[in-house]
């Protein structure tokens, strides 16, 4: 049995690009996900980026397009595929791209970082009231 299973989130390269494929459209993406690692010249840590091309088939992409933009923050999980094509000058190419199944935003539209859900504050009642009823 095999697992082709991935989860990343990093920042969006590029405005998304939305095309139309022989039966469906696909939206395409790209995302950079930073690694950490120990620059041995220097002893201290450094980002280096790895970036991957996003697909989002159907619908879904058609709805995402419009919210995506360069620079935002997202996660995505999905499935690796492997692509191979040759060049018009003969070259052989090959990449690793992501199929995604889901594109969740991390950062609001307007780039700035989402705020989470506080619930309205409300008074603790104090713990004879929440003990007054209990019968032991």
């Amino acid at each position: 049995m095999s697992i082709n299973r991935v989860f990343v989130t990093g920042n969006l390269t590029r405005d998304p690009e939305l095309r139309q494929a022989a039966t469906s459209t696909v939206l395409q993406i790209g995302i950079a996900v930073n690694d950490r690692k120990k620059n041995v010249k220097t002893d201290q840590w450094e980002d280096v980026p790895n970036f991957f091309d996003v697909l989002v088939w159907g619908a879904r992409g058609e709805g995402l397009s419009r919210y995506l933009h360069k620079g935002m923050k997202v996660a995505v999980s999905g499935r690796l595929r492997w692509s191979s094509w040759q060049t018009s000058e003969g070259d052989k190419r090959s990449k690793v791209e992501i199929v995604a199944d889901d594109v969740e935003f991390m950062s609001a539209r307007d780039g700035k970082a989402s705020t989470s859900y506080e619930p309205p504050s409300q008074d603790a009642p104090s713990v004879e009231v929440l003990t007054e009823d209990i019968p032991f």
